[in-house]
């Protein structure tokens, strides 16, 4: 049986047009808290018990992550965990942010939404 070499993940890198605007909606609407910013890049925590930050990088002639075409029907490069997922689409909703259906089935249920730059982001749980 083979170790495992990573315990986790650190960061995420999401391209974003203006790292200040994004910070402000990441910490407003899902609750990111900021650790870092300059002009090209915004660094969040996810929660106070997360390892994992955000990254919110200024790109040049920025377009929305996309992801290639599957059959397996993903169309986002990230999940995140939610505490509750139907009081996260709410709250989603409730906030105006543009928001899928829940999806799935029975002990798996996930959705997309999207950030200002128009980034897809999953939640699953």
């Amino acid at each position: 049986m083979t170790t495992a070499l990573f315990k986790g993940m650190e960061g995420v890198f999401i391209p974003v047009t203006d790292p200040e605007l994004s910070a402000k909606w990441y910490g407003e609407i899902l609750g990111f808290k900021l650790i870092y910013i300059e002009e090209e890049a915004a660094v969040m925590r996810i929660g106070d018990q997360s390892q994992t930050v955000v990254c919110l990088v200024k790109t040049q002639n920025h377009q929305p992550m996309k992801f290639p075409e599957n059959n397996f029907g993903v169309g986002k490069y990230y999940n995140f965990i939610p505490n509750n997922i139907e009081e996260t689409h709410k709250l989603l909703l409730k906030k105006e942010v543009k928001v899928n259906p829940i999806s799935g089935d029975g002990t798996t249920k996930f959705f997309t939404f999207y950030d200002p730059d128009n980034n897809p982001l999953g939640v699953c749980q």
